[in-house]
């Protein structure tokens, strides 16, 4: 059974909460959101927001000024590797309570379908706005970087501190 390893990334002022579905191997490793080199979310938010994000602190900061949130949707399960497909006996976050925690946030964004699906399957009746942005994951080869950046600007901008 894997439990998630880290908090989440959030604060008093976060208004955005972007959700994944549960933290790659390699973010297993490293502590951290989004941590496979070939993972395109950063890369996707550095170039949305126009800033560099090289260091933890500088991603974590960026969170921060943006107003954006970050957790994934799944709070343990079992798994044989880092696929989506792979996640099994789930066992989901408690986001009534993260959300009464945190009531400045007013929108939810997943980055795949898999988070979205569980989130939906627990919490269709939780009254906030949602959207599934493009998976930023490497086994999202079907759409370009640069149709998954257009997509990512034109949600992202319509939801944080730009």
């Amino acid at each position: 059974m894997y439990i998630h390893p880290f908090d989440p990334i959030v604060d008093a002022n976060s208004q955005i909460l972007i959700l994944g579905s549960f933290p790659s191997l390699v973010s297993f490793e490293k502590s951290f959101y989004y941590a496979h080199p070939r993972n395109q979310f950063w890369k996707l938010l550095a170039d949305v927001f126009q800033t560099p994000l090289e260091t933890l602190q500088q991603k974590r900061d960026l969170c921060k000024n943006k107003k954006i949130a970050l957790w994934d949707v799944v709070q343990s399960c079992q798994r044989n590797n880092s696929s989506d497909a792979n996640l099994k006996n789930i066992e989901v976050n408690d986001f009534v309570s993260f959300l009464k925690a945190y009531p400045s946030i007013n929108r939810i964004y997943f980055t795949g379908k898999k988070a979205e699906k569980l989130f939906e399957n627990a919490f269709k009746d939780l009254a906030i706005q949602r959207e599934c942005l493009p998976s930023p994951s490497p086994a999202n080869a079907t759409m370009s970087y640069e149709k998954k950046l257009r997509v990512y600007t034109k949600i992202l901008k319509k939801g944080s501190a730009f």
